[in-house]
């Protein structure tokens, strides 16, 4: 059921109409040496009424993959966010699919409104709020309202072909790895192609039997893509570059490996008595006719461990991948060793759940 105010793009056909006639294209690009004039350009071509003296922009240095600028016209009390695509970050992100998933979702009041698209970003609506900590993911009350939102996304019917990608993803990605990565001295230190291929083989195997749900999934739940508003006293998800139709427990697993933060301080993953109530609220949330049984939240927790393994070698691949490509400050590389660090270490443990 649609809210006030929103529309009707259940369909392809009816999303890309929409936007299309919806949504301003900008025959413009961003140069990352110049930011903010940049920026300032892009918000006064799209809100014409605007007056240059009126904005103020900062840069969000939280994300590792793009440059975003906050812009805000303090007459109104109004923001947005323009959003800079990250160098040649179309090999790993698919930037069709995401304007169809910010269209479909403010649709549902699950995100912000997208403004307008130029040729290397867009432009969408900011969400009043403070982004999550580290901390907050497992702070008893918001992890809560986290687990919360996350069965509504789950629950939501998003236009498109309802097939996991998660695999199909993870191969893709293993060949753009192999290509980069030819006779590379500082990789084969720490990486075997041909073990990559046989782990990414045995663990599809391993998965495919779980028959984790397939939803439609963030897929990069961390801390900084939650937003908690104190005064409502809900939190929202924020970016959905990676979002799709996914396994169930992928999303989770992700979100759980999300605790450890950016240092992959591992000892914060949650233990069982954690994820166990973290479990037991995001089933009661996404089935409200009835409390989940201790048989469901068991086989939910073994379900979301063993996808835990998917998202090491998912964040492991495009940390290498990233390491090649990206021009933000950030050691991706090392990155990618901890995550398949690991992957390894748990990897008999989790399978064995």
């Amino acid at each position: 059921m649609l809210s006030n105010g929103a529309f009707d793009v259940s369909s392809l056909e009816q999303l890309e109409t929409y936007i299309q006639n919806n949504i301003k294209y900008i025959d413009y690009f961003v140069v990352s040496s110049n930011l903010f004039e940049c920026a300032l350009e892009l918000a006064l071509r799209l809100f014409p009424t605007w007056k240059k003296e009126d904005l103020e922009l900062e840069q969000c240095k939280d994300g590792i993959t793009n440059k975003l600028i906050k812009c805000t016209n303090k007459p109104l009390g109004f923001s947005i966010l323009i959003r800079t695509y990250g160098n040649k970050s179309e090999v790993l992100i698919d930037r069709k699919q995401e304007i169809y998933n910010i269209v479909s979702l403010s649709s549902l009041d699950l995100s912000p409104p997208l403004y307008g698209r130029f040729n290397n970003g867009i432009v969408y609506g900011f969400i009043e709020g403070k982004v999550f900590s580290v901390a907050d993911l497992s702070d008893p009350f918001k992890s809560l309202l986290a687990a919360e939102n996350l069965a509504i996304w789950h629950g939501t019917d998003i236009a498109g072909e309802k097939k996991p990608n998660l695999f199909i993803t993870l191969k893709k990605w293993l060949k753009e790895v192999t290509k980069s990565y030819d006779n590379d001295e500082k990789f084969l230190k720490h990486f075997d192609i041909e073990k990559l291929n046989k782990e990414l083989i045995s663990l599809e195997q391993e998965l495919v039997k779980v028959n984790s749900p397939v939803t439609f999934c963030h897929n990069d739940l961390l801390y900084a893509n939650i937003i908690y508003n104190e005064s409502a006293k809900k939190v929202s998800f924020i970016d959905y570059e990676y979002a799709c139709y996914s396994y169930r427990g992928f999303d989770i697993g992700n979100h759980f490996c999300e605790f450890a933060g950016f240092e992959c301080d591992y000892s914060l993953y949650p233990d069982e008595k954690f994820q166990m109530q973290w479990l037991r609220h995001y089933l009661n949330a996404f089935n409200s006719t009835r409390d989940a049984t201790d048989e469901e939240i068991s086989t939910l927790y073994r379900e979301v461990n063993k996808f835990a393994l998917a998202s090491h070698f998912y964040w492991g691949l495009w940390g290498l991948i990233q390491a090649q490509l990206s021009d933000i400050d950030f050691n991706y590389m090392e990155y990618a060793v901890l995550r398949f660090k690991e992957y390894y270490k748990r990897k008999d443990e989790f399978l064995s759940l």
